[in-house]
């Protein structure tokens, strides 16, 4: 094991702070979860269900109301998480499916193997989604430990369509490089899943680790135990979401009893926005226009809550730009490894945790969905939207019980500027009002489409790399 050293970010932090650093590294526990809103949680307005663990853990922690997923589509999304770059930087679109043939890069760097360079024990437990043949699974992308699924919990040939009903797939669940099971029984997953994150910290409990808990749920169809089913008073979903809680309960009990808490940080966030179509078996994206894979709010902006007992000021929140990419750079800062060679997109967000409101690290995102297709950017409080094609959720009722509603496809003909701070649910064009705002964003797109391209503007990219490649994929 490599030697730790405090960082010298530790020497300006109050006394009261240092003495509760029991250790020279930080822990880290990510948990990642699948299709949760930006008001599923009982402290974001939530009704029907309580989550008094995920909470406690915003009023203790840091809650973040600006916070982006770095693209509105799983599989793209957790690439980008796990690499610190915008996902299309490393040749990522879309959700790939089983024996899609491509995946993560063997040449990228995984959050994983970032804090192998430490000497850190990682373990993965849920949905990867970063490809599903053998070079691109988690133990050949730094991770010691897997068990779950390769991709989502619906990726099989018979997908509902509207007005059909879900029936549970047969699924392959990995545990290591092996598959163990095909089974349709997915109530068993956030249990399991929640049992192996226990079992890992208390196993490693004086050893530096990085646990990456990726909950298959409340991605559609919906599986709950025994334990919650009819607990909640918004059916099934609520049930799902109340059992999501007692597993983030169940984590941070295990941190406290081992003595823990002063020197890990804990992450819990979601990977996109709701699946509105699918109506009382989806989540609640607060009021923000549209949902999943639409680069509208509703798509991107996700619940994000940070906890380190004796570092994070308790009780803060923080209302600065931020994107899952960003985790992997303040990991990096925390665990004192190296960044990668190759350029990555995220920044750390150590000043933010430290409550250092003062400071902005990230000044711009932009919003890439599709292929390639950047459709907008914003600076945190003001977004430029470009013309594109886009899902909406709001021409048709949802469905109901498992069974997805109809879509329309919508076309946005002009560019369209909205003002976050007032118009969270991009409601009202206010580019005729600010067209100095909208030049300075377009300056920052344009640089984006002259590094990464933009098949919208038929830009070629400059900076973009490949994915992993099979040499014969099935399909």
């Amino acid at each position: 094991m490599k030697p730790f050293k405090l960082l010298c970010l530790f020497a300006a932090l109050p006394a009261t702070t240092l003495v509760a650093q029991t250790k020279s590294y930080t822990n880290f526990v990510l948990i990642n979860l699948d299709d949760v809103g930006y008001g599923d949680f009982s402290y974001n307005g939530a009704i029907g269900y309580q989550t008094p663990n995920i909470d406690r853990m915003a009023a203790e922690g840091m809650r973040f109301t600006r916070f982006l997923a770095a693209q509105p589509i799983s599989g793209a999304s957790r690439a980008g998480l796990l690499t610190g770059c915008y996902p299309n930087r490393i040749g990522f679109s879309g959700a790939p499916g089983p024996d899609c043939g491509y995946g993560i890069h063997p040449d990228e760097m995984t959050l994983g193997e970032l804090v192998k360079q430490q000497g850190y024990q990682t373990a993965i437990y849920g949905k990867w989604h970063l490809g599903d043949a053998h070079p691109f699974l988690p133990l050949q992308n730094g991770f010691d430990d897997y068990y779950g699924l390769p991709y989502s919990n619906d990726m099989w040939p018979y997908h509902p369509q509207q007005g059909e009903v879900f029936n549970f797939p047969d699924l392959p669940t990995i545990e290591g490089n092996r598959v163990v099971g095909y089974n349709t029984d997915q109530t068993r997953f956030t249990t399991d899943y929640t049992n192996r994150s226990v079992a890992f910290i208390k196993k490693h409990k004086s050893q530096p680790f990085f646990l990456y808990l990726a909950h298959s749920m409340p991605h559609v169809p919906l599986a709950v135990s025994d334990r919650f089913k009819g607990k909640s008073a918004q059916g099934l979903y609520g049930d799902v979401l109340m059992e999501i809680d007692w597993s983030v309960g169940e984590v941070l009990k295990t941190l406290r009893e081992e003595g823990l808490e002063e020197n890990t940080l804990v992450i819990l966030t979601s990977d996109n926005g709701p699946w509105a179509n699918y109506g009382n078996h989806a989540g609640s994206a607060g009021g923000l226009r549209e949902a999943k894979a639409t680069t509208f709010d509703g798509g991107n902006r996700v619940p994000c809550v940070m906890y380190w007992k004796g570092y994070i000021p308790s009780g803060s929140t923080c209302h600065k730009l931020a994107v899952n990419i960003d985790i992997f750079p303040t990991f990096a800062a925390l665990s004192g490894a190296a960044l990668p060679a190759h350029r990555i997109d995220g920044v750390s967000l150590l000043p933010l945790l430290k409550g250092d409101q003062q400071v902005t690290p990230r000044s711009s995102f932009t919003y890439y969905y599709g292929k390639n297709d950047l459709e907008a950017v914003t600076d945190g409080t003001y977004k430029l939207v470009f013309p594109h094609k886009y899902v909406t959720y709001q021409a048709h009722l949802p469905g109901n019980d498992g069974k997805p509603g109809q879509l329309d496809v919508l076309t946005l003909h002009k560019p369209e500027l909205y003002d976050l701070r007032r118009d969270p649910g991009e409601r009202n064009d206010v580019l005729g009002q600010h067209p100095e705002v909208a030049a300075r964003l377009m300056e920052v797109a344009d640089a984006m489409r002259a590094d990464l391209g933009d098949d919208l503007t038929r830009c070629k990219p400059t900076g973009a790399r490949p994915h992993g490649l099979v040499k014969s994929p099935k399909k």
